[in-house]
């Protein structure tokens, strides 16, 4: 490990690792990146659901959605690696006149962005996605450019184009405290020694906080456990059944559209021949437990079929919990620490980071080198806390 670093990195998820990549491609190699567990990725970048979506209420979160998704559609092209891109779209459900207000306003503001956003009837909701039950859905919202990604991948196409550049990746190493000199910072000490530098970049995900006090500062991100579970098609028909008409019908999208039920948080989406569904828990505490809580399940089930009848009849074969890295607005804080020269924050996507990982290490990246972003940073700056910030987002699941 490099015992000097020009920039030192901690956090080996997506952000982590685009920030990594994005100063390779503006020549600053001189880099280590820090991840404390043996691989990458295997934080909250590799417990998720693997939504890329446009469809945000704050005019700051679409925009980043725009310049990520670009990407995303032509990401082994440009960084080198596959990462499993299907774009079936995401469908918001929508059941209340309050939601269908907000979101009428937020689907006009997407199509000002130049963002093809559809505003649809129940029923042409159904056609998009098969064996929907839409009983007390006024609307619905549809765009075909939103999709599914692989987290892994794009994580690890990232990291192994910035190791080809000559960025330092150490694995198995924590950083256990940022050096101090007067208020700037000058260096890290990890379990396998320390790095002198004059920046860090803390992309520690939901342990952002933790990182931000190493170096006596406080940034406001809490942790927030979200479960998963993979349902099993419930025959040997797989997710179809005789119509009686000696056809078949469809009890699930063939396609990975992500359905999102917007009142209840409900989702899923199709994953290979399983399907992939979770729902918030309002009364869930923030902590860093992520044990499965099997006793959720039942009431997730139980309005999970109101949407998707045929989940009844089908059994949950596993599931997983992961961490979003909650901000007291959604919104995440992206730029320098101001109380501390030469610490800067990328975390708090509050469960829409790995969709934004793109975009926003790029961002991170122009900061640090100097550069003019092209991009009004304002509603992401670390210091808006404990002032009038505007609103911030409120199309988060």
């Amino acid at each position: 490990m490099r015992s000097s670093a020009e920039v030192v990195i901690i956090g080996g998820g997506c952000m982590g690792a685009s920030v990594a990549y994005h100063l390779a491609r503006r020549d600053v190699t001189d880099v280590v990146l820090l991840e404390r567990e043996p691989l990458l990725a295997t934080a909250s970048t590799g417990r998720n659901a693997g939504g890329v979506r446009h469809q945000f209420s704050h005019e700051a979160n679409v925009r980043l959605s725009i310049e990520s998704i670009r990407l995303f559609e032509r990401f082994e092209q440009t960084v080198g690696s596959a990462i499993d891109f299907h774009q079936d779209g995401y469908l918001f459900l929508l059941s209340t006149d309050k939601s269908v207000a907000e979101f009428r306003a937020a689907v006009a503001m997407q199509r000002r962005l130049g963002v093809e956003v559809d505003w649809l009837e129940p029923g042409q909701a159904r056609e998009i996605a098969p064996g929907l039950d839409t009983d007390g859905v006024i609307a619905a919202t549809f765009c075909a450019r939103d999709g599914i990604a692989d987290p892994n991948g794009v994580t690890m196409g990232f990291a192994r184009a910035a190791q080809a550049a000559g960025i330092e990746i150490c694995r198995d190493t924590e950083a256990t405290g940022i050096v101090v000199a007067g208020d700037r910072v000058a260096g890290v000490r990890t379990t396998r020694g320390r790095i002198d530098t004059p920046v860090v970049v803390d992309a520690a995900g939901a342990w952002a906080g933790g990182v931000a006090a190493l170096a006596n500062i406080e940034v406001p991100i809490r942790p927030l456990r979200r479960h998963i579970f993979i349902a099993q098609p419930p025959g040997k028909d797989g997710w179809v059944r005789p119509s009686g008409r000696g056809g078949m019908d469809a009890t699930a999208p063939d396609t990975r559209v992500l359905v999102i039920d917007f009142e209840t948080t409900f989702y899923f989406h199709r994953e290979g021949a399983n399907l992939l569904f979770g729902m918030g828990d309002p009364n869930e505490a923030f902590g860093f437990d992520t044990t499965v809580r099997w006793d959720l399940l039942g009431e997730v089930v139980e309005v999970a079929v109101r949407r998707l009848p045929i989940l009844a009849e089908s059994a949950v074969s596993h599931a997983w919990a992961g961490l979003y890295e909650m901000t007291p607005d959604a919104m995440p804080i992206i730029g320098p620490a101001a109380a501390r020269p030469g610490l800067f924050v990328i975390a708090g996507f509050s469960g829409h980071g790995f969709q934004h990982s793109p975009a926003a290490g790029r961002v991170l990246a122009d900061l640090i080198v100097g550069a003019d972003p092209q991009f009004d940073l304002t509603p992401f700056a670390p210091e808006r806390f404990g002032r009038e910030s505007g609103s911030g987002e409120r199309h988060f699941v």
